[in-house]
């Protein structure tokens, strides 16, 4: 603040053009005309960093039409979400924005598990010791003698 208040001094003392003024202060010469701009415009010179970077596309109410959304129907895909939304943003907008709300995108409850019998715990514990002392299957998925599907 104290920068920006001796760089408007000095302009508003008229001993020095913008272009001086900004070499004086080690400033750009756009910052110089930009705070000199904001002042007449909204005659306050503190940084406006709340305006600044790039806008969302997906908004507070975008997010609660989400959620809606996944709540009557919790299998949509992320392009689905998108279309019924009518956004214009990327789907990774859309997951990243889901996952700001601590919502997962994994659809794990809607489908069986594919393959329970493989979730199983295997009897006799598990680790390095275990398998050292079993014996070796005798073949392997890749060497199996079973008939292909034609």
């Amino acid at each position: 603040m104290d920068l920006r208040q001796r760089i408007l001094a000095a302009c508003d003392r008229g001993d020095a053009t913008r272009d001086q003024i900004a070499r004086r202060f080690e400033v750009s010469l756009g910052m110089v005309k930009k705070l000199i701009q904001q002042r007449r415009h909204t005659g306050c010179i503190e940084p406006r960093h709340r305006n600044s970077g790039r806008k969302p596309k997906i908004l507070d109410s975008h997010k609660r039409d989400m959620k809606a959304l996944l709540w009557e129907k919790p299998d949509l895909t992320l392009e689905e979400l998108r279309a019924k939304l009518g956004l214009d943003c990327t789907i990774q907008a859309i997951h990243y924005a889901l996952a700001d709300m601590g919502m997962t995108y994994k659809k794990r409850r809607s489908a069986p598990m594919s393959n329970p019998e493989g979730m199983l715990p295997r009897p006799g514990g598990s680790g390095a010791a275990d398998k050292a002392g079993s014996p070796r299957s005798s073949s392997s998925s890749s060497t199996s003698q079973r008939q292909k599907r034609t």
